[in-house]
């Protein structure tokens, strides 16, 4: 039977993660994400369920620690808010080009540079296009809800095993920060060593008698084999966005007008398609949930009876571009949004849709 608690988002995810069974967190502090760590340490979950919980060094450090336990077969991750993620990069390529599975948790901040550490969704770029270096894709899942933050700790990890790939969870400082109810999953037992060696025989789990010792790697100094590897890792990437594509459909099916937004933004956004319908308009709001895999086949068929569409993020424009790539040049796809930590209002939502899309 589920738990009913009223917790902060980022405290919801940790205890989501204790629950989902995770094996070990590696982490470093900063806002506005540090209530993770400070919840996992506070929480002592060793001794609950004998998770490892370690505050690193650096960022650097921390996701090279997750990198070690993925190669073990473990259930870890880590989180952090956009300058922490920007020096994980190189270690998140390491983790995709190594195909390990493990969890990554982005509670963004508003940039560039140190920014403030109000929320924003200026980070869409560096987590879905690769913010690392190579041809690598993460699974990226975008809350917007306080029980989506418990519900895609599980669902990141059961994903991130599935296809031995990092799952990176994009937040901001808002959902991270907010106070809601939620429904928690009751304790899964962590899986033993012997367990470990029977469902992951690609780790690194020593050599004995019935198993070859296996080794952990990104490199290969043959280009023809690096070549066939890539090759294997488009294809997984192709069977991810066949599979694994998630997004919501509000008020859509009458729809002249169509909103596309993601977590926060998509919270406003609902109650602006009120404000819109209040007024005459129908207008429907398609939320996407994996950020990759981007939901383009359900946006190119809403493209093909209505009038605009208006994508509203809190950042310059960022998934804009994939709406347009979607859509093509069926019909005008316009952005709105706030930067440096503000947050769009309904109203201006509102406003932005009669001057962008409607009287445009």
């Amino acid at each position: 039977m589920r738990e009913l608690k009223l917790m902060k988002g980022n405290e919801a995810f940790a205890e989501a993660a204790i629950r989902a069974g995770a094996d070990g967190y590696f982490g470093y502090p900063i806002t506005p994400q540090s209530e993770v760590m400070e919840y996992l340490m506070a929480e002592k979950p060793h001794e609950r369920t004998g998770m490892v919980v370690l505050q690193a060094e650096s960022e650097v450090a921390a996701i090279n620690m997750v990198y070690g336990g993925a190669s073990c077969g473990k259930r870890v991750l880590t989180s952090s808010s956009s300058p922490g993620i920007s020096l994980k990069q190189e270690g998140i390529s390491y983790i995709a080009g190594a195909e390990l599975p493990c969890l990554i948790l982005n509670v963004v901040r508003a940039g560039p540079g140190l920014g403030t550490i109000q929320p924003a969704q200026s980070d869409y770029f560096q987590a879905t296009k690769g913010g690392g270096h190579g041809d690598y894709r993460m699974i990226v899942l975008a809350p917007s809800s306080v029980q989506e933050m418990a519900d895609f700790a599980s669902l990141g990890f059961d994903l991130a095993f599935k296809y031995r790939n990092p799952v990176m969870i994009l937040s901001d400082g808002a959902i991270g920060q907010m106070m809601e109810k939620v429904e928690l999953d009751e304790q899964i037992t962590r899986l033993t060593e012997a367990e470990i060696i029977k469902n992951t025989p690609w780790a690194t789990t020593g050599k004995t008698k019935d198993r070859e010792r296996n080794i952990i790697t990104s490199l290969d100094l043959d280009s023809a084999k690096m070549e066939l590897h890539n090759i294997h890792l488009q294809e997984k990437y192709r069977q991810i966005e066949e599979n694994e594509t998630r997004f919501e459909t509000i008020q859509c099916d009458d729809a002249d007008y169509l909103i596309i937004a993601y977590g926060t933004s998509a919270r406003i956004s609902q109650k602006a398609v009120d404000l819109l319908r209040a007024q005459g308009i129908k207008v429907g709001l398609l939320r996407p949930i994996t950020l990759f895999p981007f939901p383009s086949k359900p946006i190119a068929e809403l493209a093909n009876r209505v009038k605009g569409i208006l994508t509203v993020e809190m950042s310059a424009g960022q998934m804009i571009e994939d709406v347009r790539l979607a859509v093509g040049c069926k019909v005008k796809a316009e952005h709105f949004g706030r930067m440096g930590g503000i947050i769009p209002s309904p109203t201006q939502v509102v406003e932005a849709m009669h001057q962008k899309i409607i009287g445009g």
